[in-house]
């Protein structure tokens, strides 16, 4: 069965872009493949986090994940750090990696920014951990939006080095896996900005534990542009906000956006947000209440992210201890 993996940081309350670009996709594959998740703390503290949020966040995070619909029954889930694996790997492969290949990773410049010399170590070599994630089980599947796709290259170019310096078909190919009506929800007050956790303005996401109340007030304050809706596709062509808003309608009632336009072209936007707000809240208000049930028994939480992390070391110490010998390193006693 093919191996999936996927990651997400645990830096505060998955937003509706997380759901519905990476999330709610990863929930099939469960059925499909033999699917592995996890909470990537490991790659949180590549910028500085204070200790006890990041433990709340790990443990949100992971409610959230199992709220969405991944069942630590049906797929691995853990946290990363509970894998000794990830860092071990990652580290042969920094001595894999070429200067040069992570000179062109343009993540590490749009996060570092002009304070370049300021960052730390951990964020420039962040896409060496994130190739360790994936090969140490072997995955050759990875769900991603379209600005990993850089970062998966880089780990298939360390894959390829590392057989070939050591003369051995270890580490195998690793193919992105691009699924979804919804790939990139953008932010509500500019259309031409992917929503994000870290955007200084609430109001330009939808959080997966927000309220009835706040989702529709956002919705109802999101930006959009004096035009009524087209009814076909290419009337959204120079309207973000107008193409975004139809996008998430659609996403989130699982049809195409062009059905959207069929059955509301011709709308003014205030009708349009309402029925918007309401999609929404019928979708995202279960989720909501199961994770604050989840997080009302943090003992249990973490008695499920533990028994992951048990079977995702039963398939990742092999993996590592392999690479070890390939390496030339003493068997450890």
């Amino acid at each position: 069965m093919t191996r999936v993996f996927s990651g997400i940081q645990p830096s505060g309350v998955p937003t509706l872009g997380n759901y519905l670009g990476a999330i709610r996709n990863w929930v099939p594959l469960q059925d499909q493949a033999e699917a592995i998740y996890c909470v990537v703390d490991l790659h949180a503290i590549t910028v500085w986090q204070d200790p006890a949020e990041l433990t709340r966040q790990t443990r949100e995070m992971a409610a959230a994940l199992i709220a969405c619909g991944l069942d630590p029954q049906r797929c691995i889930l853990f946290v990363q750090s509970h894998v000794r694996a990830h860092a071990e790997l990652a580290w042969i492969f920094n001595c894999v990696a070429r200067l040069g290949w992570l000179n062109r990773m343009t993540q590490f410049k749009d996060k570092a920014g002009k304070n370049q010399e300021a960052s730390s170590a951990g964020l420039y070599v962040y896409p060496n951990l994130m190739a360790a994630d994936i090969l140490t089980y072997h995955a050759t599947k990875v769900p991603v939006g379209d600005d990993q796709k850089q970062h998966l290259e880089l780990a298939n170019d360390i894959a390829q080095k590392f057989n070939h310096d050591y003369g051995v078909e270890f580490f195998p190919t690793i193919e992105p896996l691009i699924q979804g009506v919804a790939a990139r929800v953008m932010s509500l007050r500019d259309g031409t900005k992917k929503m994000s956790k870290s955007d200084p303005s609430d109001q330009s996401r939808i959080n997966l534990t927000d309220d009835a109340d706040t989702i529709a007030m956002k919705i109802r304050r999101a930006k959009t542009d004096p035009e009524p809706l087209p009814d076909h596709m290419a009337g959204l062509e120079n309207r973000p906000e107008a193409r975004n808003l139809v996008g998430i309608l659609a996403a989130i009632t699982n049809t195409l956006p062009e059905n959207v336009l069929r059955e509301h072209g011709g709308q003014g936007f205030g009708a349009f947000k309402s029925t918007l707000a309401d999609a929404l809240v019928a979708h995202l208000q279960p989720i909501a209440g199961e994770m604050k049930r989840l997080l009302d028994d943090p003992g249990a939480l973490d008695s499920a992210l533990h028994v992951g992390a048990e079977r995702a070391r039963a398939i990742a110490e092999p993996i590592a201890a392999r690479a070890r010998e390939i390496v030339g390193f003493l068997p450890a006693r």
